[in-house]
Formats: structure tokens, sequence, C-alpha cells
């Protein structure tokens, strides 16, 4: 029994390890998403690196390239996972939690309380209208949140950076569960296409700015970098934009 019990203890502990892990993640990328470089912002300005603007290449160049394809497929299954559990939570509050008040003042059924001690312990009647309604509403903002989350990752996580013969217009490809080449292209002048931090400065993603698009977008450090030299005097240079 006590083997037992010890076992249990380490399934949970890792268990509840890898949950905080996993929302560590979430949240990390939330804030590259809004904020870009946040681990060492001290060094976006304080860095100097030259804008190049002799950079011009006699045909196209592929400055980063990465594949998430399964990532990004598993990723829709997990948030349509989600998303179907929650909405299930979502009928089942509104449709099965049930007033209790009457019956509860007859004696029929004892009525719910928080299970807390003093000041924090009073009644519930979790049919009531404002339980019901903020349940249902809950579940379905929660399920809503992560199928949102997943979507804006999958549109805002790069797959392919090319470099235009000439060296003035830039191509940022995103992911796609569909496939590589599948996701969203946005083609725009190199002048409004900046990074926020060095690519040995960001430990996990380099944020990269679009002028026009609100959000950061997020090269995976585990991709490849064909030309560094190029990459850090073209897309990977600091420009006000």
């Amino acid at each position: 029994a006590a083997k037992m019990h010890t076992v249990y203890s380490v399934c949970v502990c890792v268990c509840v390890c890898a949950r905080m892990h996993f929302q560590y993640y979430c949240v990390y990328v939330c804030m590259m998403l809004l904020f870009g470089n946040i681990t060492q912002p001290q060094l976006q300005y304080n860095t100097r690196r030259s804008l190049s603007t002799s950079a011009q290449p006699v045909k196209d160049v592929t400055l980063f390239e990465h594949d998430r394809t399964r990532f990004m497929r598993l990723l829709v299954v997990c948030c349509g996972g989600q998303f179907v559990f929650w909405t299930y939570m979502a009928h089942f509050a509104y449709t099965g939690l049930r007033d209790t008040r009457g019956a509860s003042e007859k004696g029929e059924i004892k009525a719910s309380t928080t299970g807390l001690v003093g000041m924090w312990r009073f009644d519930m009647n979790l049919g009531s209208n404002a339980w019901r309604y903020g349940f249902t509403m809950g579940c379905l903002a929660v399920g809503a949140a992560i199928v949102g989350l997943g979507t804006l990752f999958c549109r805002r996580s790069v797959g392919r950076v090319v470099l235009h013969r000439g060296g003035r217009m830039v191509t940022v490809s995103t992911q796609s569960p569909l496939g590589p080449g599948r996701g969203q292209r946005i083609t725009v002048p190199l002048s409004q296409v900046t990074c926020y931090a060095h690519r040995q400065e960001s430990p996990v993603f380099i944020p990269l700015r679009v002028k026009g698009y609100r959000l950061y977008f997020l090269l995976d450090k585990e991709g490849t970098i064909n030309n560094a030299r190029l990459f850090d005097i073209t897309v990977g240079a600091y420009r006000s934009i």
C-alpha cells in the first residue's frame, strides 16, 4: 500500500509539473505575440545593428524556413477537442442545473453551500438563472478563447521568409495545418519589416514586426536560417516602423 501511495504521489507531481510547464509556455507565447522580446528588453535599442540597403541578391533567397505542419495539425486536434468539451459543459450547465429554491425550502433537497467556513459560507442555488447562465457563458468563453489562441498562434508562426531579387521586397509565409506553403503570405517592402530583438538574444522565438499588423510574428529558433549575415542586415535589422 505504501509503495502504491508513493507511485501515485509521483504521478500526481509529474502531472502538475507538466500542466504548469504547458501553462507557462502558453503565457510566454501570448506575451511574445503582444510585446515581442520579453526576456531582455533592455538590449533592443542598446544593440547596434547596421541597416544595409546594398544587400541586393540576384535571385530570391530563402532566409528562414521551418516546417511545423505536424505540430499545427496536433494543435488543431487539441483545440477542437477542447472546444467540444467546453461546449458540452455549457450544454450541461444550461440543461442539467435545476432550480432547487422551492425544494430546499420544503426540505426535500438539502441546500448546496460553498463548503467554506465563516463569512465565506453561504447557500448556493446552482440552478438559478444567474448561476446557470454564468456557467454556460463561462464555458463557451473558455472554449472560444482556446480556439482563438490556437488560431492566432498558427497565423503568427512563420514558416518561411524570402528576400526577393533586388533586396527590396520580403515575403513572410505563416504555418498551416494543411501543409507547407498553404498558410498566409505577406509581401511587403523590406523597410516595413523589422526584428525587435537579435536572433541571439531571444531564447525561443524571434519577434518579427510587419508594418500594418498589430501583433508580432514569431520565428522559431529551431528553424533554419540559411544565410545568417544576410538575415542580420535585412530582415533581422532593427528599424523604426
